[in-house]
């Protein structure tokens, strides 16, 4: 049975369910097409413009989806569409698993637990591609969770396209397991940090889905 979801008010467009956040990107855009499509019958500069406009305010709608998901079972469930870039144990016991999201991704993080946010940290830096390693000093928002297994962390980091991270739920907020609760625009990278002794589900090069794949294991 799904989990129930953020009911706080989101983007849309022509009956497409859109990421909050979404709008100072993508109203430009799908304004500049509308416009340039109206006026390309009489004006060959707009006929010209209209074409990439068009694509550009078609590539926007399918950046910013955000699909409804029915929530899976499990105790930590990945925060992030996209594909396992890493699984690394660190120092302290626990277990990072970094998953690499695409600029094809939907682009909308969710709960990896039910819990409340205890913490949400906006940290400046830079902007080199998420799956290079010197992205560990990237722009960041890290996230921490008190729920039943304890402290979770999880960190959303910026990439070379990625320049605006969105949180959309502040601290001392409850959240359900797979709520949305935030936005990474145009992708780059999602750290999950699981607890000593919870074991991982996914592996290196896995997708994933978020809200629905497992990433511990029983």
């Amino acid at each position: 049975m799904p989990h129930s979801q953020n009911s706080a008010p989101r983007d849309s467009l022509a009956g497409v369910r859109l990421a909050r956040g979404a709008s100072p990107w993508l109203l430009p855009t799908v304004a500049t097409a509308a416009v340039s499509l109206l006026r390309a019958r009489r004006s060959g500069a707009a006929k010209a413009i209209a074409v990439p406009a068009t694509a550009l305010a078609a590539g926007m709608l399918w950046f910013f989806r955000d699909p409804e998901r029915e929530i899976a079972q499990g105790r930590v469930i990945s925060p992030a569409d996209g594909v396992v870039q890493s699984i690394m144990p660190w120092k302290d016991g626990r277990t990072r698993v970094a998953i690499f999201m695409s600029p094809l991704n939907v682009h909308v993080n969710r709960a990896p637990l039910a819990g409340t946010v205890t913490s949400v940290e906006h940290i400046p830096g830079g902007f080199v591609p998420a799956f290079n390693k010197e992205s560990e000093n990237n722009e960041r928002v890290v996230w921490h969770f008190d729920t039943e297994l304890g402290d979770i962390e999880m960190v959303q980091i910026a990439g070379a396209v990625a320049r605006r991270i969105v949180p959309y739920v502040p601290q001392a907020t409850k959240v359900e397991q797979g709520e949305r609760i935030g936005l990474i625009r145009f992708g780059s990278r999602v750290d999950i940090y699981l607890p000593e002794g919870v074991d991982v589900a996914v592996e290196v090069g896995q997708k994933t889905v978020a809200g629905v794949t497992r990433i511990d294991r029983d």
